[in-house]
């Protein structure tokens, strides 16, 4: 990590953690082992971004479209969350880590659910990194619960139809509270989105690799770094008038 420059750290990374289940196949394991040895690179990436001043990590966990799983993965991947949250806690307290989370959370086992929301109220107060976990969390899923929210308040008459904007919509989405992300990071060599904060992404710079979530560590995350910090971000401009504008 000590080559990444310091002075051009992306504020907000996201990850689409993807290949356990190769990674446990590999193994000759069942697509639970690959989960549970995930953990490992979540604790990696969340301390190597604390390190380096990251500001928001946010974490696709659980899509709306794994819902449609085997049954004794998805069941086992809710223990395993719940086993997390409750095993990490002291550690992200430790490290200041203020969680949150993005997603129908209203679909998780009850108990999930209470665990998740317990670490969200005593992380509450810490003022490091935002780590933000997407459950049960897809983009098209939230702009539309967005635009439910509009339309209801149109409806109502507090908002006129004319008045909507792009600003409208962020403030009704999820991530109201957060910026969009700097550097999309997926792992396992897939190279899309998949249905990941969709409205967020708009200039996001995207980083695939070959790596295997689970094999996922800080070296990685800086070569991600490295990567974002090699290109020009310029928001429909052309180089020229970025140089201007500085």
């Amino acid at each position: 990590m000590e080559h990444i420059d310091k002075s051009n750290i992306p504020s907000h990374i996201a990850v689409i953690m993807d290949g356990n289940g190769r990674w446990a196949k590999k193994k000759g394991a069942v697509r639970l082992f690959g989960h549970r040895n995930a953990v490992n690179a979540v604790r990696d990436v969340t301390e190597g971004c604390a390190e380096i001043g990251v500001e928001y990590l946010t974490l696709y966990a659980f899509s709306t479209e794994n819902w449609s799983r085997p049954k004794d993965e998805v069941t086992g991947l809710m223990e395993l969350l719940v086993s997390t949250i409750r095993k990490e806690l002291k550690t992200l307290t430790k490290n200041n880590v203020k969680l949150h989370t993005i997603g129908d959370t209203d679909s998780l086992p009850k108990k999930c659910k209470r665990e998740l929301l317990e670490a969200i109220e005593r992380t509450r107060e810490n003022s490091g990194l935002n780590l933000i976990l997407a459950i049960s969390y897809s983009g098209r899923w939230e702009i539309t619960q967005a635009m439910k929210k509009i339309s209801s308040e149109v409806e109502k008459g507090n908002l006129k139809t004319e008045d909507i904007d792009e600003n409208t919509i962020k403030n009704n989405l999820m991530t109201a509270d957060f910026p969009d992300p700097e550097l999309m990071i997926r792992t396992s060599g897939e190279m899309r989105i998949s249905n990941y904060l969709l409205w967020q992404s708009a200039y996001t710079e995207l980083y695939f690799t070959e790596t295997l979530w689970p094999d996922f560590n800080k070296e990685e995350l800086a070569k991600a770094i490295l990567s974002y910090q090699r290109r020009e971000r310029r928001f429909g401009k052309i180089s020229e008038q970025l140089k201007s504008d500085a």
